[in-house]
């Protein structure tokens, strides 16, 4: 079965709503007009609508037959901070703020599921249609998840999707356990002494000092982790001094970690600290760590990624377009906390190769029309076998 001829019809108003999106952007909770105007859409196809759940959050719960399973479809409804560099029609009206991720398209294929679904309601159960706020960095995901998602939204399994450049248009790719990487933040606050630069004897220099932490770090992955668990650490920022003839007194490291295994965040977090104090204790300086937990590692359910792949094939009409063996990604996302609660799958659709094969968080990215009804199928097909008849 291709793409739902009902919901083809209806590809216009899916542009028209991602369009509108696009033009508007609204970063990490603060998207009271998306939210808004997700929340009248959702109404308007008759269906149930609760407001406010992780601030701007929206969920649309919509029932069908006597059936007492349920599942949950999430998108995600924030921009980015970049300033778009598009001169198309539907650019930002937002200085410094774009959609450059994609999730006025995510959004757009969710409510084309949802018209579509409150139209036929063949299906037996509950279905609710997620959007989640603040997925860039601010983890509305987890938000929503501590302010009673799934108490109040009850669901047997949670699926999320998300657009991929340099992918075929309407191909699928998805793999079961872990398909995106933990993201974690640390900083590193070297304290030494400063001096004049003509006078380095003088000085505790915290520009070398971090220099020997940077290099430090590179051991980490390189002889902590087992070669086989895949790892990064990035340091990202070095902040200090301000004139070219002053030893600072104090210089500041930022960057980042990510993996797939719970003992190898917990690793990768001890020895940060280990080796940033004892570099900085053995030059004579003091190192403040601080490490941050962002984002766990995005896990799929076996179960829930066979279910995917059949609904994506179903929905391409050939097998050969859903690759099931794509390698996990180092990127993250805040959909990992619902999975960390609820069984599911995180499926990636192609959005093409794009112009100059422009990748996500590009200023001149653009989320790819051509697929709205191709991913508003597979949620409608999704929801359909998960909760047939029985």
């Amino acid at each position: 079965m291709p793409v739902i001829n009902r919901i083809a019809a209806f590809h216009e108003d899916m542009i028209s709503w991602r369009h509108d999106i696009h033009r508007n952007p609204e970063t990490a909770f603060e998207e009271h007009r998306t939210a808004e105007m997700v929340a009248r859409q959702l109404e308007s196809f008759g269906i149930e609508v609760h407001r406010g759940l992780a601030g701007t959050g929206v969920v649309g719960t919509l029932r069908a037959g006597k059936g007492g399973r349920a599942i949950a479809l999430r998108a995600d409804i924030d921009a980015l901070h970049i300033q778009e560099k598009n001169a198309i029609p539907h650019a930002s009206c937002v200085p410094g703020k774009m959609h450059a991720c994609g999730h006025d398209g995510h959004t757009a294929m969710l409510l084309g599921a949802a018209k579509y679904l409150a139209e036929t309601k063949r299906f037996d159960g509950t279905v609710h249609f997620v959007f989640q706020p603040a997925e860039e960095n601010e983890g509305g995901g987890r938000v929503m998840v501590e302010q009673g998602l799934f108490e109040k939204f009850p669901c047997d399994a949670i699926y999320g999707m998300h657009n991929w450049p340099g992918m075929a248009t309407g191909n699928f790719a998805i793999r079961p356990g872990p398909m995106m990487a933990s993201y974690d933040v640390f900083e590193v606050e070297i304290e030494g002494r400063g001096s004049h630069g003509a006078m380095p004897h003088q000085s505790i220099d915290p520009v070398v000092v971090g220099a020997q932490v940077v290099i430090g770090l590179q051991t980490i992955v390189s002889r902590n982790a087992r070669p086989i668990d895949a790892a990064v650490v990035s340091v990202t920022q070095f902040h200090g001094g301000d004139t070219w003839n002053v030893i600072p007194e104090a210089v500041v490291l930022r960057g980042t970690t990510r993996c797939f295994r719970r003992d190898v965040r917990d690793m990768m977090e001890r020895r940060i600290g280990e080796i940033a104090t004892g570099i900085a204790t053995s030059m004579g300086a003091v190192a403040r760590v601080r490490y941050e937990r962002r984002y766990p590692a995005l896990v799929n359910d076996e179960e829930s990624v066979r279910r995917a792949v059949a609904t994506a094939a179903e929905v391409t009409g050939d097998p050969g377009r859903v690759e099931t063996g794509v390698e996990p990604v180092m990127g993250s996302e805040d959909f990992a906390f619902m999975l960390e609660n609820k069984p599911g799958a995180y499926i990636m659709i192609g959005n093409g190769g794009g112009e100059g094969g422009r990748m996500l968080h590009n200023a001149r990215y653009d989320f790819n029309d051509a697929i709205l009804p191709i991913g508003a199928s597979y949620w409608a097909r999704l929801v359909e076998t998960s909760l047939a008849a029985a």
